[in-house]
């Protein structure tokens, strides 16, 4: 299949032009974006390549070349994190960026979601990554307690939060509380100035 471009063009009421949306992606195989972000990479287009390589990630969950291409963009952002995500199911993969990962995405249910994989564990196309994904997998599993796979990855383990979930929510009640706060003082400031 070839890739195709059209400019779409979504018209008002009166007829005039509104909004114009490029439709880039519709028809383009794995192989042609593979090349596309290759050639974004080379042009020094760094952020057009990891956005292509993202939505391949997300299209075809499966390949891995498009996981191990996304690691090293992330490498080049300085993102050990990110980068030992999408190199999790590799066997070469670098321990410290591996360790990132974990400690970024603490639970297994937080670890199903960033992988980002769906189907069954076979799909893999490496005994490897077949068995680092059962093994998250079943990590999760018991850690909730029941049966869980790739397709239905469920919420955190009760009391697991996400990375800072905690202290945003201390955060939006003290701002909730001061702007409460503020309010009561300019009702009360309104109130002794009507008795004056």
């Amino acid at each position: 299949m070839d890739s195709r471009r059209d400019d779409h063009v979504l018209r008002g009421k009166n007829g005039s032009p509104r909004i114009a949306v490029v439709v880039d992606h519709a028809v383009m195989p794995l192989e042609v974006t593979l090349a596309r972000a290759e050639a974004d990479l080379a042009a020094g287009r760094v952020p057009v390549a990891r956005q292509r390589l993202r939505g391949l990630v997300s299209s075809f969950p499966d390949d891995l070349t498009a996981r191990r291409r996304l690691a090293e963009v992330y490498r080049r952002y300085g993102e050990p994190a990110q980068a030992g995500r999408w190199m999790y199911l590799e066997e070469d993969r670098d321990p410290a960026e591996t360790a990132a990962f974990e400690a970024r995405y603490p639970t297994p249910a937080q670890r199903m979601r960033a992988l980002a994989w769906r189907g069954p564990e076979a799909r893999a196309g490496t005994a490897f990554a077949a068995a680092r994904l059962a093994a998250v997998r079943t990590a999760c599993s018991q850690a909730v307690g029941h049966p869980v796979d790739w397709d239905t990855v469920p919420a955190d383990e009760e009391g697991a939060h996400p990375e800072g979930s905690a202290r945003g929510g201390l955060l939006a009640g003290a701002g909730c509380l001061l702007a409460g706060l503020a309010f009561l003082a300019i009702w009360v400031n309104g109130l002794v100035a009507l008795f004056r």
